[in-house]
């Protein structure tokens, strides 16, 4: 019976030593090398991410708390309060020069009232993480992304770098109540980081700095504004930084909103932390990744990453999915007299058709100082949010169709230029999802619809079943012939700015 137990016990330890070395290898061959092209090769976007559709992205900090009555700052407030740059001209000039004398009448000369005098202004004394990310999610929200750095060089978490919000503003660690608080609503959490610029930022602050102070390690000092992307030192400490961030708070997305250290003179610390995020992901879940990294290079492969077209848009499908990115306040950061020029029904269309092109849409909120979110941007996040709840089943989990739709209105491809332009109801966009069809109208339809793209000699070659409009009970009057899918306006329309119809094929 011993030898039987123990033969068994033996096939057992061998039949788990293979299975072990087999999971060893296969896990290996997933290892991302620090390479763009191995990144391409490797990169998987995780599910979540693409069925999730919506994101909020939330700028909060230093510059959120300084007096919401401040002329136009671009969202550069530390910047331009010690006065222009070198090539600085026209507008950007006009802009960094009265900033500069409306912070000295307001605050004081920059050389005795210096950006790191503004750092108590952030108390977050409303700041309700929970309420948030709970009021986010009741408007479609599946993904939070606060901001960890931003160009000022001031940590919104429990840092090493000795300007961070527990040691001082707000002592709290913003970052981690926002990931507690999106664990409780089951919402993917993500961080963003715009920590390399920060050197450039501070250009015009340098010379009112003295060696030995604590405003030296917030201003850069050690570090050529110029120059510092070819500095090592500078290159390490921005690479120590985000692993210590990707370490500390484990997040399920990380966006890089700024240059990196290049492989030319940054000894590839850029593509080595991107890569050591994913490789770390991988080890973390038996080889699957889990977790998506966002930037803003273009010139990249981008199926080495998630391409943030940051107030873009897309001419066409792309081949990956992409994040569309905008900001609801006009400014990135909170200003009172901050206007966004994207009407809240184009901001609805504008996020339609990205989804419709494989895109995921990014919202930005500007917190006031106090935490709360100011009542102009709570609009767009409610408007889009409405149109959700009766049209979530063709946009959640949906994929592009044939083709992304059709109108006359046509939209840039690339970053900036997003679009601005009323869509009118001949702009159809497509999802597909479990066999259905969704087609959605970006403007309310005051006449018949008519869907071009859907002709019996178009490319759908299956007949149609059954048409519905999403959000009510009203039997439909369509007919399908060579011109096209035409659909009689319905009596009633669902209070939404965009009409999506449920079209089941046989």
């Amino acid at each position: 019976m011993r030898s039987i137990n123990a033969h068994l016990l033996g096939l057992l330890f061998v039949t788990s030593f293979l299975s072990e070395t087999t999971f060893a290898q296969e896990t290996a061959t997933n290892v991302v090398e620090p390479t763009w092209e191995s990144m391409a090769e490797h990169y998987q976007v995780p599910e979540w991410f693409v069925d999730g559709k919506l994101g909020v992205w939330f700028h909060w900090g230093i510059s959120s708390a300084i007096d919401e009555n401040r002329p136009n700052d671009g969202s550069h407030y530390g910047r331009r309060m010690y006065g222009p740059n070198d090539g600085e001209t026209g507008g950007q000039l006009t802009m960094t020069e009265t900033l500069t004398e409306w912070h000295t009448k307001h605050y004081g000369d920059p050389a005795d009232f210096g950006y790191e005098k503004l750092v108590p202004l952030l108390k977050a004394e409303r700041w309700d993480p929970d309420a948030l990310v709970k009021f986010v999610k009741d408007n479609g929200a599946r993904l939070i992304m606060p901001v960890a750095t931003h160009h000022d060089n001031f940590d919104m978490y429990d840092s090493s770098h000795p300007w961070n919000s527990v040691k001082m503003g707000p002592h709290r660690d913003t970052l981690r109540e926002w990931k507690d608080a999106a664990a409780k609503q089951g919402l993917k959490f993500g961080v963003s980081t715009h920590l390399y610029w920060s050197p450039r930022f501070f250009n015009t602050a340098r010379k009112y700095q003295k060696e030995g102070t604590p405003e030296w390690k917030l201003f850069n000092m050690d570090y050529d504004p110029k120059t510092y992307s070819a500095q090592d030192s500078w290159n390490q400490h921005w690479y120590d930084r985000c692993w210590e961030l990707i370490e500390k708070y484990d997040p399920d997305m990380f966006n890089n909103d700024a240059p990196f250290p290049d492989e030319r003179r940054g000894k590839g610390l850029g593509i080595k932390l991107f890569s050591s995020y994913i490789n770390r992901d991988l080890e973390e879940n038996s080889g699957k990744q889990t977790v998506v990294f966002s930037c803003k290079s273009g010139n990249l492969d981008k199926a080495a990453f998630t391409y943030n077209l940051e107030r873009g848009s897309a001419s066409d499908i792309h081949p990956e999915p992409w994040m569309w990115a905008t900001d609801l306040s006009g400014n990135w950061f909170y200003r009172k007299g901050a206007v966004n020029r994207m009407a809240v029904p184009v901001m609805v269309g504008n996020a339609v058709d990205a989804i419709s092109k494989n895109g995921v849409v990014m919202l930005n909120i500007a917190l006031k100082g106090d935490g709360t979110i100011p009542e102009n941007q709570l609009a767009y996040l409610t408007a889009f949010g409405d149109f959700l709840k009766i049209n979530g089943e063709g946009i959640y989990g949906a994929r592009p169709w044939k083709i992304f739709g059709e109108g006359p209105l046509k939209m840039k491809d690339g970053r900036q230029g997003e679009n601005h332009e009323q869509f009118s109801q001949e702009d159809i966009r497509f999802t597909t999802k479990d066999g259905m069809l969704y087609a959605f109208v970006l403007a309310p339809p005051t006449t018949d619809i008519v869907i071009k793209t859907l002709a019996t000699d178009g490319i759908l070659d299956q007949e149609i079943s059954t048409i519905e409009l999403m959000g009510s009970d009203e039997e439909l009057k369509w007919n399908r012939g060579a011109s096209g899918l035409t659909i009689q306006v319905p009596n009633t329309l669902p209070n939404t700015v965009v009409s999506g119809f449920r079209i089941t094929l046989k």
